[in-house]
């Protein structure tokens, strides 16, 4: 059944959408099924995801058709759309009235990504109007506090060097908090990997104490204060504030340098909201292991890891894993800059909206991937600046000398991008980040070939 007659008006102006600010305005590339027009299929999109289905019903009444779901834009060569829809369309919390992220995916997600006559569709941007934006949590922790808890100053604290526990699985409680104060020795920061959590031969309850005490011990030698982002992902809500609330009890008087990390695609937002709102106090890490199932670029389908990004920072995430942009091992590319943007910056323009944010506090970029001291400066330079948190798995305990060594040669690599330094002669004054050199000499030879006559490495 055509639809496009009810769920479409090409007239509206987006502008004048943007100005009223009555609608979430939704952007997707789309292909219709072979024989379907475009239209008709756009239109069936904003029926089913609003107030329509697939034939008349008695039901409908003038009130329903106001709350409509819209076609307003389509180029077909482009394979593009555009759908307003309405505020009054999404479910809001019987308790306070706020907003759901859920409710957001079930209208403009929903079951729009199994119809018949749409062969893909991809969700590229979206808008919030102010009035909505109100209405989500946004973070209650940002940057600014780990910087102030490092001592750094709270406008431009700098590069937060982090790594991850490697191996990922498989150490007991001992060697785990040992490698743990290695790597403080030189870090700031370290995280669970997504899959640790409280496997049987490495028990939360007794690997936790012994991370304290790994996180004391590097403290009082280095002078420095650390952080630590726990797992606390579970199926079970009850499960994961049992994981938090030991965590706090754990780590006591420094319980405020405990981040918790919450695999927020697997788990899905009710975990992320969960976790905001029961520890506003944390530092909420959103990890999104697994996204790349809808948003890797090869995807036709879902929505982007630009959308899960922005989506994070209505959620209440304070800092969420966003690529390495090309620099490192995963999926993607310079210009996935702009997914660190919108969730940093008050003001950005995405792929199809520019988006206000009014204040609400940013989301931290958390790099991860493949990264180590010769891949930073590139990076940052792409980037633009330094304000990120990096986790630096084999970077860190891959570098040649240890894993203090490998944090250190992170920073120092930091400093070099930003004192605008050449990487090779700043490296002949500073060993860690020369060692590094040597540690990865298939990304020296890429990236600075001739290194070794010019550092005198003769192997």
């Amino acid at each position: 059944m055509d639809q496009s007659a009810r769920y479409s008006n090409l007239d509206l102006n987006e502008a004048e959408l943007i100005k009223n600010g009555g609608h979430i305005l939704v952007a997707y590339t789309m292909t219709p099924a072979a024989g379907v027009g475009y239209l008709e299929a756009a239109a069936h999109i904003a029926a089913e995801s609003s107030t329509g289905t697939n034939v008349e019903v008695s039901t409908t009444d003038d009130f329903t058709k106001g709350v409509d779901a819209l076609v307003y834009f389509i180029d077909e060569a482009q394979g593009i759309m555009k759908v307003a829809y309405p505020n009054d369309l999404f479910d809001r919390n019987v308790t306070d009235g706020r907003a759901m992220i859920v409710s957001f995916l079930t209208l403009a997600i929903g079951n729009n990504q199994g119809m018949g006559d749409i062969e893909c569709l991809q969700m590229q941007d979206f808008y919030v109007p102010p009035r909505m934006l109100q209405l989500f949590d946004g973070p209650a922790k940002d940057i600014t506090d780990l910087w102030r808890i490092l001592g750094r100053p709270v406008v431009d604290g700098g590069y937060i060097s982090g790594t991850i526990i490697k191996p990922k699985l498989g150490l007991r409680p001992e060697p785990f908090a040992n490698a743990a104060y290695q790597f403080w020795l030189g870090g700031d920061f370290i995280k669970n990997d997504e899959p640790q959590g409280n496997q049987v031969f490495c028990p939360i309850k007794k690997v936790l104490p012994l991370v304290y005490d790994a996180m004391k011990r590097a403290q009082d030698e280095t002078g420095q204060a650390k952080l630590f982002s726990m797992n606390i992902t579970a199926d079970d809500h009850y499960e994961m504030c049992a994981r938090a609330d030991f965590a706090l009890e754990t780590f006591g008087p420094d319980a405020d340098k405990v981040a918790f990390l919450v695999d927020g695609y697997v788990g899905g937002p009710g975990m992320i909201t969960t976790a905001r709102r029961q520890y506003a106090s944390q530092y909420l890490h959103y990890h999104r292991a697994g996204h790349g199932a809808v948003t890797s670029p090869s995807s036709k389908r879902g929505y982007t890891a630009f959308v899960l990004a922005k989506m994070s920072r209505l959620q209440g995430a304070s800092g969420i894993h966003v690529g390495t942009m090309g620099f490192g091992k995963m999926e993607g590319g310079k210009d996935d800059k702009v997914i660190a943007y919108m969730i940093e910056r008050d003001s950005c323009q995405g792929p199809f909206f520019h988006q206000e944010w009014y204040g609400m506090k940013p989301t931290t970029p958390i790099i991860s991937g493949g990264m180590n001291a010769l891949r930073l400066p590139g990076f940052f330079e792409n980037l633009g600046h330094g304000n990120v948190i990096n986790t630096a798995g084999g970077g860190s305990y891959g570098h040649i000398d240890s894993p203090a060594a490998g944090a250190i040669s992170l920073r120092q690599s930091y400093e070099c991008w930003k004192a605008g330094a050449d990487p090779i002669e700043y490296a002949k004054e500073h060993k860690e980040f020369a060692r590094a050199f040597e540690s990865f000499p298939k990304d020296a030879d890429k990236i600075f070939p001739g290194w070794r006559q010019k550092l005198g490495v003769h192997k």
